[in-house]
């Protein structure tokens, strides 16, 4: 069982048909049995092809319905497959971007939790420890990020899964680094040390107001793509940075020493293991 709170701290959701499901699925021999073949690349690019198939757009209305989403904030179908609505786009003006230089925004819809990285380059979510050499398989850039902090923006099924720049900058290249696609529902934080072992992509914007940025883009069970946009140059706040194909994913951003301060109740909830919901373009922190 997890915690989920909103802005305003209020408890608004503790477990779900789904969070049992995933437990069982994680920590039981039968589940993992079946878990095993689940998690592979080739499992998740087989279920991206059926679910870019015409189809499964016949699966959309219900899942609407049984997840609640309110489609007023979205472009309105027809969608010719479950992926493209999954990957549907927003109604101008329905996520404003916090236009403040010094407020450092979400990069997408989600649940937010907010790590410090020691002086070592470990960060802790739970009871699991992370090196950042590990995460990155890269020591020099990892020791660059020491004293900082980690943002971690956990993405369910039913968030609008476009991402974006969340400053003015120019962009690095992309690195990816292959793995396996665990989900990024917690219960799975207690088995795996998932964003050790997932696929994941990412850069550094060098940004105006929050020196050098690393963003991360995690893909998880299901999720066949992670489809990021290659600009070249200069990116702007607000400008949309790639999506998720299926599933449920996550974005982390790494911050440096003394470059930005998270608000303060967003780390007092991740001490005591709480999420926060978040919108894409909303201050969760500042220069």
């Amino acid at each position: 069982m997890y915690q989920i709170a909103d802005r305003k701290g209020t408890i608004i959701r503790q477990d779900s048909a789904q969070d049992r499901l995933l437990e069982w699925l994680y920590n039981h021999m039968a589940g993992r049995l079946l878990l095993r073949p689940l998690i592979s690349p080739a499992v998740s690019k087989l279920g991206g092809k059926l679910l870019s198939s015409r189809l499964s757009s016949l699966l959309v209305r219900r899942f609407v319905r049984t997840a609640g989403i309110d489609m007023s904030d979205y472009e309105q179908g027809p969608f010719c497959s479950y992926n493209a609505f999954f990957q549907r786009k927003i109604r101008p003006g329905a996520r404003p971007v916090e236009r403040r230089p010094q407020a450092f925004v979400a990069p997408c819809d989600g649940k937010v939790s907010v790590w410090p990285i020691d002086e070592h380059s470990v960060f802790q979510i739970k009871h699991t420890r992370y090196t950042m050499q590990r995460l990155l398989r890269n020591r020099k850039l990892a020791q660059e990020y020491a004293g900082g902090y980690l943002w971690m923006f956990r993405l369910s099924v039913e968030d609008y899964h476009r991402y974006i720049y969340i400053d003015n900058g120019v962009e690095s290249h992309h690195v990816r680094i292959p793995g396996v696609y665990h989900t990024v529902n917690p219960v799975a934080n207690d088995v795996f040390p998932i964003y050790k072992e997932n696929t994941r992509e990412y850069s550094l914007l060098r940004s105006e107001n929050f020196g050098v940025v690393l963003q991360m883009e995690v893909g998880a069970l299901l999720v066949g793509k992670i489809e990021n946009h290659r600009w070249q140059g200069a990116v702007r706040r607000g400008q949309e940075k790639g999506a998720f194909a299926f599933g449920g994913s996550t974005i982390l951003l790494m911050t440096r020493k003394g470059r930005v301060s998270p608000r303060r109740e967003l780390l007092e909830r991740s001490r005591r293991g709480i999420e926060t919901i978040v919108r894409q373009g909303e201050a969760v922190g500042e220069a």
